[in-house]
């Protein structure tokens, strides 16, 4: 059977990148995709909608209230503008231009990542000055000490597998000595699956994406204080226009995150290394690849496969076996973020049942 893309002209995509914004993200359940057909049959007062899907999904963050945003990006862009704006309809009016007014957001440079756009320039649309603190691979307390001047509006963390993962400033570290400066802390935990974690260490607006993780439609949240959440709200009424999201995916993303919610993390987990195994299992006797299981580099309770080209054995590199994979029918996506040290990763959670099939196929074919 056809997929609704392959009825438009494109090929298909089996996704073993994880949760990527350039192949569509996630799958939505049929129970999401009944609550955004629902919600787009009918009518309703956006700004009330808005206040009561932030109430419902705020239970599932431990948070005291939750701004809905079409994106992860905008969410970012956002909570920078309330940041500086606050609810003061003037300068709401006047983002991205903060000339005069605080507008500092400091953050380690280790954190300066690039997702697909600079990080720094979801802050910049919000009317933010980025001020980076130390250097890449080394950030003390002093760093983001000495960066904050009478002119910071907030500090800016990213949780990310992106971020550089060693001798940095921990969340906890960020968010004593925002506090203790009376500035907020913003973490951008876009593709995180904890939904609790970073409100309960204290931070004061914490960013998900509603497609990543949680698998909802096109959408994102900011959750935490109520201050500033509201002062996020009023930012509707500046840029945060340009990153309105509408009724369909708001009633979307309220059932994806209460289905998340009551998910079992251990059968995923489990599920997870069963695609992963029977991947490794596919491959074996192989003796150009090597095969192993690779567990997050962030933390997450994710599972991928790691495939190592083998030096001398194999007579492509990684990188031409990563071509090969993605101009066939169906384009195979693999997780290349390691692909110049020789390595493919295989990640499970987006594959759909009949993937992993296709994958062992396609790789021995190129690898024999």
């Amino acid at each position: 059977m056809s997929t609704v893309y392959e009825d438009i002209g494109l090929r298909r995509v089996v996704n073993a990148s994880g949760h990527m914004t350039a192949l569509g993200v996630s799958t939505i359940s049929d129970e999401v995709a009944e609550a955004v057909a629902k919600a787009g049959q009918q009518f309703v007062v956006i700004d009330e909608l808005i206040d009561r899907v932030g109430e419902l999904i705020s239970p599932h963050t431990g948070a005291e209230d939750t701004c809905v945003t079409n994106s992860a990006s905008g969410g970012i862009m956002i909570s920078v503008a309330a940041c500086i704006a606050g609810d003061d309809i003037g300068l709401i009016e006047r983002m991205p231009d903060s000339t005069g007014l605080r507008n500092e957001i400091v953050l380690q440079k280790g954190h300066a990542v690039n997702y697909g756009v600079p990080v720094e320039q979801m802050i910049r649309l919000g009317g933010g000055v980025p001020v980076e603190a130390g250097q890449v691979n080394s950030t003390s307390a002093g760093h983001i000490e000495s960066a904050i001047t009478d002119r910071t509006a907030a500090l800016f963390f990213v949780k990310s597998h992106h971020v550089q993962q060693e001798s940095t400033i921990s969340l906890e570290e960020m968010i004593g000595i925002a506090h203790s400066h009376g500035l907020p802390i913003i973490v951008d935990a876009a593709a995180e699956e904890d939904l609790r974690r970073y409100v309960a260490a204290g931070a004061d607006m914490v960013i998900y994406s509603g497609a990543k993780a949680v698998e909802g439609p096109t959408s994102g949240f900011i959750t935490g204080k109520k201050e500033y959440i509201a002062k996020c709200k009023k930012q509707y009424k500046g840029v945060g226009r340009a990153a309105k999201i509408g009724k369909d995916c708001m009633m979307g993303i309220v059932k994806a995150v209460e289905l998340y919610d009551s998910r079992d993390e251990e059968k995923e987990a489990l599920r997870q290394r069963e695609i992963v195994e029977s991947l490794i299992e596919g491959l074996s006797g192989l003796e150009s690849v090597s095969m192993s299981i690779k567990a997050d580099d962030a933390g997450r309770k994710i599972y991928r496969a790691k495939l190592d080209v083998v030096p001398g054995k194999c007579r492509y590199t990684a990188k031409e076996i990563v071509q090969q994979l993605q101009s066939g029918n169906p384009m195979i996506y693999t997780r290349n973020h390691f692909v110049d040290s020789g390595t493919i990763l295989i990640d499970p959670r987006t594959m759909l049942p009949g993937d992993a099939e296709l994958i062992v196929q396609r790789i021995r074919e190129i690898a024999e």
